[in-house]
């Protein structure tokens, strides 16, 4: 398998098209209609599109029987400006491809070339586009979906990119190598009062700045460690932005991750009891809510001998 040199020209360039026009989970139509124009003259076998939601995989036949081998990418942005003075920066305000997805997907499309020229030898290769793999719903949807039978793999790779990684360097971990994480939102609702007289009002003020401090103490160990927790406070608002109302609702945005599922479990517990602590004799409502919940991802001892191998 190989890339001439005019192929690195035209995958670069169709990498940066892609940065230029970023699109979140579950709107990536026209990152979808990028992905299968180029994957046109590729020489897959066949390609499924609309896979759960904007989901694209192309498959390429063996020559003989065998495993169906899956390596798989994802199409969405985030919704963070992007900064930058590149002339290929993103050219849609308030998004990006700033966690790699666009360098995921001219990956799988430098691969779909060298397949289209060099078939496998047994099985088949799928290349899996997967859509709104940043809000955790995109693969649940893809495998939901009727026609994803089609495809089922016997073994699945993905990849990330990893700033700081030397090129031509690989990392490669055994067992747990992603964390379980998810983002907790906390809502505390009291009663607003005239900034001159704040005793006639119900203020989340006191239990907002315990929790900013107490939930990034819930943390502790390191990612090799079975007992690793974290807890990242990514957005906080109390009030309105008016001097003359002392405040009566408040939020607090953290996100959670632990090494294992198990571990989340005790974490959320141990969370949720401090919000409880930190309201506890107050007038203060309290909802909790859960969103982009991602369970921990761990290698298959088999995949990691074969990558080992390779």
């Amino acid at each position: 398998m190989f890339l001439t040199n005019q192929d690195m020209v035209e995958l670069v360039d169709w990498r940066r098209k892609l940065h230029r026009f970023p699109e979140l989970s579950r709107e990536e139509v026209q990152t979808a209609r990028m992905v299968q124009a180029f994957l046109a003259s590729s020489g897959a076998d066949w390609i499924i599109t609309d896979l759960g939601g904007h989901g694209v995989a192309a498959v390429f036949d063996g020559e003989e029987p065998g495993p169906t081998v899956m390596v798989r990418a994802e199409l969405d942005g985030l919704p963070i400006e992007e900064i930058s003075s590149s002339l290929h920066r993103s050219s849609v305000p308030g998004k990006a491809h700033l966690c790699g997805h666009d360098g995921h997907m001219a990956i799988l499309a430098a691969l779909a070339r060298g397949l289209g020229r060099q078939r496998p030898r047994t099985g088949r290769a799928v290349l899996l586009f997967q859509p709104a793999e940043e809000d955790g719903s995109g693969a649940a949807a893809v495998v939901a979906d009727p026609r994803f039978s089609e495809i089922q793999p016997d073994f699945a790779f993905a990849l990330h990119n990893l700033p700081g990684m030397p090129a031509g360097k690989v990392a490669l971990a055994e067992e747990p190598v992603n964390c379980a994480s998810r983002g907790m939102r906390i809502a505390l609702s009291g009663k607003t009062a005239h900034a001159s007289m704040p005793e006639f009002g119900v203020s989340p003020a006191n239990a907002v700045a315990k929790l900013l401090l107490a939930l990034t103490t819930l943390g502790g160990g390191s990612t090799q460690d079975e007992n690793f927790a974290m807890v990242t406070v990514t957005h906080a608002k109390l009030g309105k932005a008016a001097f003359g109302i002392a405040p009566g609702h408040a939020e607090i945005w953290a996100t959670l991750r632990t090494l294992t599922d198990a571990g989340m479990d005790d974490l959320r517990a141990r969370a949720e009891q401090l919000v409880a602590d930190a309201t506890k004799g107050t007038d203060l409502g309290v909802e909790i809510a859960y969103d982009d919940i991602f369970h921990h991802c761990e290698n298959a001892p088999e995949a990691v001998a074969h990558l080992r191998r390779a």
